[in-house]
């Protein structure tokens, strides 16, 4: 990740927690109004909302930290400790408020003043929202999982809102304080599935699990700026710490090109990729040479120590490139 994408993921996520704070406030204000348990399910997940934010915040300085001895693949996998973090803290507060959801439902309290609380309820959906989708844009022109993480969490919340809305008119309209308990239980069982979704998520990138996304976008750009001497990319692994990139292949070259001339194609190589992402890449390259039964697919056309004549050009697909077998034939 470079100096600049990471100040300005520290800055937006700076926002979200200055924001998440405030809207904290409003919903225990709503709280404090109408104490309805269901409105207090979703304060208490602003609480993480907070804490999550101020973790994200710490990581993304971590991840930008330089490469160093004990650290040499750099510090940027801190971001999936961090959505893992956040997935951990949603999955306790939804744990925690069952009880007093199913107390709710035992004996229900009177709600009052759902008319102001209502509304308090609206300004933080209309605020997470619309910060949700910010971050959902950055993180996703970023390529950062804990601005992604956290924009997902603010737009879940939203939902949940939304729905805690439409439970607090059930409850005005028909005066059922029951209702408040259901509801209260509908969105802790929300909260817990949100949670462990995004631990799962943390958990896939912490096991270097193929992240397809970034894995069709390389395939496309290897297709896209392929050279003719690139004869075959085989035993590609993808690898991905927070932002940044670590690809190693094997490229086979003409077996006749001199040191000199494949640490060339090399370099093209491994520009060709960098050139397409606005983050770091660091690719390792082992170079192979052809053998005769290459020729069918070479689009070499100056080739003169040719063997067999050329048949058809051969697409770098993820069954071709991934296969550990030199000169995969199919």
């Amino acid at each position: 990740m470079t100096g600049e994408t990471g100040k300005s993921n520290q800055k937006v996520i700076a926002i979200s927690l200055s924001v998440g704070f405030v809207l904290m406030l409003i919903k225990f204000l709503a709280f404090y109004f109408t104490d309805s348990k269901a409105i207090l399910t979703d304060a208490s997940e602003s609480i993480v909302n907070v804490a999550a934010a101020a973790f994200a915040l710490y990581s993304l300085k971590v991840a930008v930290r330089p490469k160093d001895r004990n650290h040499p693949y750099g510090h940027g996998k801190i971001e999936f400790f961090s959505s893992g973090f956040e997935g951990v803290l949603i999955l306790v507060t939804g744990l925690v408020m069952i009880l007093p959801a199913v107390e709710s439902l035992i004996e229900p309290s009177e709600v009052e003043n759902l008319t102001e609380g209502i509304w308090l309820i609206v300004i933080t959906i209309i605020i997470n929202g619309l910060l949700g989708f910010f971050l959902i844009r950055i993180g996703k022109q970023n390529d950062s999982i804990a601005l992604k993480a956290d924009g997902q969490h603010l737009l879940l919340d939203s939902g949940n809102s939304i729905i805690l809305i439409t439970g607090l008119f059930a409850v005005k309209w028909t005066g059922k304080g029951y209702i408040d308990g259901i509801l209260a239980l509908l969105l802790a069982g929300i909260i817990i599935y949100n949670g462990i979704s995004l631990m799962r998520k943390s958990v896939s990138g912490l096991m270097d699990e193929m992240d397809e996304a970034t894995f069709s976008k390389l395939i496309n750009i290897l297709n896209q700026t392929r050279s003719n001497s690139w004869i075959d990319v085989h035993n590609l692994r993808v690898q991905k710490y927070g932002a940044d990139i670590h690809i190693d292949c094997h490229l086979t070259l003409p077996f006749y090109y001199s040191l000199e001339q494949a640490h060339e194609q090399v370099v093209k190589f491994e520009r060709a990729i960098q050139s397409n992402y606005p983050f770091e890449v660091e690719i390792f390259v082992h170079s192979d040479p052809c053998i005769p039964q290459c020729c069918h697919y070479c689009l070499l056309t100056n080739c003169s120590v040719r063997k067999e004549a050329f048949v058809q050009k051969k697409e770098w697909t993820e069954r071709r490139i991934l296969s550990n077998t030199k000169h995969f034939v199919d």
